[in-house]
């Protein structure tokens, strides 16, 4: 038998997260600040937002050139295929500190028009597609997940979804945009669950890590219950911030 003591468990290192957001509001731009070198994988064309940044990398498809091509959103499934059979990938903490997926929720979409493509009219969906959906996303997530020796970030956009207590009250709550019945098992296998949400009157960014009724978050590798966006990923590093109490200038 061989066991490992969970004191040696380190908490700021190899962890899995989901940032989620509206679109426009700074998801890609928030991958900036993550510590040492990132390999993107763009799956909507909106790493530009990057551009100058030296310590991250995006990765390209060959195509016969030394540029090599970005993913082609006509053709997920194939590109997203060949990403995930990569022999690199599984000595990749060799170069890089960070892998980010950026955005899922583009890829469901994207996916679902191929297999349109793909149907006896050309255009529609078939019921079997849903169900494969599901399928295939979760094998997509585990192989990410099981990249060794990274942190791996996946980003999605936001959709309001109607949930029912035991009660029978309702209410609504954000979430990343992802199929629901894809949903569950793509929170539960993260270690953390942000919302990015912009300051109106500053402009400036940050990210609930705690959850509640309207939003869905959660934080297992410290306590913080928000953070600037510039110290979001720097868990472990930080006090959690106080909320205020009732009454409180």
């Amino acid at each position: 038998m061989i066991t490992q003591s969970t004191s040696n468990i380190l908490k700021d290192s190899n962890w899995k997260m989901i940032l989620y957001a509206k679109a426009g509001q700074g998801k890609t731009t928030s991958i900036q600040y993550l510590p040492g070198k990132t390999l993107l994988l763009d799956l909507d064309n909106s790493s530009k937002v990057l551009s100058g940044i030296p310590n991250i990398e995006l990765y390209k498809f060959d195509n016969g050139t030394k540029e090599g091509r970005p993913f082609d959103r006509e053709h997920p499934i194939e590109d997203m295929n060949t990403f995930l059979s990569d022999p690199d990938l599984k000595e990749i903490s060799k170069k890089f500190n960070n892998v980010v997926i950026d955005n899922v929720s583009s890829l469901e979409k994207d996916w679902f028009v191929e297999m349109g493509r793909k149907s006896h009219n050309g255009i529609s969906n078939e019921i079997q597609d849903y169900s494969q959906w599901t399928n295939y996303f979760a094998r997509i997530v585990t192989t990410l997940y099981m990249i060794p020796n990274v942190n791996i970030l996946i980003t999605a956009w936001e959709q309001k979804i109607d949930n029912e207590l035991e009660s029978g009250q309702t209410f609504s709550q954000y979430a990343p945009d992802v199929r629901l019945k894809s949903l569950n098992g793509f929170l539960g296998l993260a270690d953390v669950v942000a919302r990015l949400i912009v300051n109106p009157k500053t402009g400036n960014r940050g990210a609930m890590l705690e959850g509640n009724n309207t939003v869905y978050a959660k934080n297992r590798l410290d306590k913080r219950s928000i953070a600037p966006i510039e110290e979001v990923f720097e868990f472990g590093k930080h006090k959690p911030v106080a909320k205020k109490k009732e009454g409180n200038e």
